[in-house]
């Protein structure tokens, strides 16, 4: 799409930034503290190697979407792995192929890195993201468990 641009998430984007992550947080019932907002986006704006990273997705020079992702190491691997963690773009941009460009921003910035192994998790009731993941990844069969 002509009016798609996808960049690196600047300090004047906290605004966007936080309207964005708020709509994604609230889609998967959740929520955070002010001090999780103001230390989230530090660590995107910090030039730490190992401190997340984010794009926004601008539609006709709107944000309308946002990804974050880290490298780490991988105990298999030399090279590092990046995890996509947060992925997200508003309704009203689905279909216009902000999801797919924020994940191959994602694939690029891995590239660049030496980090070619991309992974990230989805609940399973997520069927509209899903069938972009079916298209742009691969389905892995692990399970994920978390500390009870």
């Amino acid at each position: 799409m002509s009016g798609l641009i996808i960049r690196e998430i600047r300090p004047e984007d906290e605004n966007d930034w936080r309207r964005l992550w708020t709509e994604y947080l609230v889609f998967y019932e959740s929520s955070v503290s002010e001090e999780v907002y103001k230390t989230s986006f530090a660590r995107l704006l910090s030039s730490a190697d190992d401190d997340f990273r984010g794009f926004i997705a601008e539609l006709d020079g709107r944000p309308c979407g946002l990804v974050h992702y880290l490298f780490h190491r991988h105990m298999w691997k030399v090279e590092k792995t990046c995890y996509l963690q947060d992925l997200y773009a508003e309704p009203a941009a689905r279909g216009h192929g902000v999801g797919r460009a924020l994940i191959e921003a994602v694939y690029a910035a891995a590239d660049q890195a030496e980090a070619p192994a991309v992974y990230w998790l989805t609940q399973d009731f997520n069927h509209t993201a899903r069938q972009l993941y079916d298209r742009i990844g691969k389905l892995s069969p692990f399970i994920k468990y978390i500390r009870s």
